[in-house]
């Protein structure tokens, strides 16, 4: 019988994240339809409290834990994902595509004389083999992928499917790797306040910024200096996500005002990232096609603009705001304290 293993690492806490728990579940869904079993590997410092939060999977379990195994660094993830999938003799591996096993996993299925695919949106099984399934032309068309080689290694993307549910005791199985020869050393990490992260894909809200933020305003004047301040005003007091149209991250070439803490990473649209909120605001953004295809995953969509009759109105959000963005964001942050 062929063996599908999930593959996790914990957190800083020991805990499992959220992307990791979807990828469990549609482990489990790939092992039941082929009929194959189910095995679960998890790296990390210690990973005990972490088995035991998803035992209720039925899977075998094994781990790889320890100081060296911590913290992200390639070499190590690598060779404990080696170890366990050559313990459970793994045909098929799944893995949440968290930036630390984007690095490592790859290399896991050169190591193995196997395939990878990354960056997935889906895993199904059709006559009985698996198939992946992978957004393509910034998820506007879904493509199915079919392999025969094997081992093959599947990293899925975080809110592909519903996070696994099941506690209890699981016997770990623990395999001794050695990393003492592995030259690269973490000695501390340098991370942005939260204040200073703007970023933050687990908000519930996403805040998306267009244009005519930058734009002349009833004065006849800019006022970038008071849209920054209204905008982080707004970003700090709700820890909500900031995203940004097109036209805005590109103004800076066109030798335009711009707002100094946006980068093309916060771009949202056909040409950005396709963001997975619970809920979006956005404002001086007219809501066209390209912009509102990166809104199809957010479920209630809500905009504001001066004109009644933009793109937001042609029944693309849920609730549409006419007037003046930047004395409706004040009065928002005055109610908000």
């Amino acid at each position: 019988m062929s063996t599908v293993l999930y593959l996790a690492h914990t957190e800083c806490d020991g805990t499992l994240h959220k992307s990791a728990l979807e990828a469990l579940t549609a482990a489990k869904a790939l092992a039941e339809g082929m009929g194959a079993e189910l095995a679960a590997g998890v790296i990390g410092s210690e990973v005990s409290a972490a088995a035991d939060s998803i035992a209720g999977c039925g899977a075998k379990f094994y781990g790889v834990s320890g100081p060296d195994f911590s913290d992200a660094r390639y070499a190590s993830d690598l060779a404990a994902a080696e170890a366990i999938a050559k313990a459970c003799d793994a045909e098929i591996v799944v893995a949440s595509a968290t930036s630390r096993f984007s690095r490592a996993l790859p290399g896991l299925a050169i190591r193995l004389g196997g395939r990878v695919d990354t960056h997935l949106s889906g895993l199904e099984v059709l006559d009985g083999k698996p198939v992946a399934k992978r957004w393509f032309y910034r998820q506007r068309m879904e493509g199915t992928l079919i392999r025969e080689e094997r081992p093959w290694v599947l990293t899925l993307d975080s809110g592909c499917a519903d996070g696994f549910v099941g506690a209890g005791s699981a016997d770990v199985e623990s395999l001794a790797v050695d990393v003492s020869g592995v030259r690269t050393r973490v000695t501390g990490m340098e991370c942005p306040s939260e204040d200073e992260q703007t970023i933050r894909p687990d908000a519930e809200l996403l805040f998306v910024t267009g244009a005519g933020w930058t734009k002349k305003q009833a004065d006849g004047s800019v006022h970038v200096d008071v849209a920054e301040e209204v905008i982080l005003n707004f970003l700090n007091t709700t820890k909500c996500s900031l995203g940004s149209s097109k036209s805005l991250v590109d103004i800076s070439g066109e030798g335009g005002s711009i707002i100094s803490f946006l980068t093309h990473m916060h771009q949202v649209g056909q040409t950005g990232s396709s963001p997975r909120h619970a809920k979006g605001l956005s404002s001086c953004c007219h809501g066209e096609e390209p912009h509102v295809v990166g809104w199809r995953f957010i479920n209630e969509r809500r905009a504001i603009n001066t004109d009644a009759g933009c793109g937001w109105a042609q029944g693309k959000c849920d609730v549409l705001y006419v007037g003046d963005a930047f004395e409706i964001m004040k009065k928002v942050n005055e109610f908000l304290g």
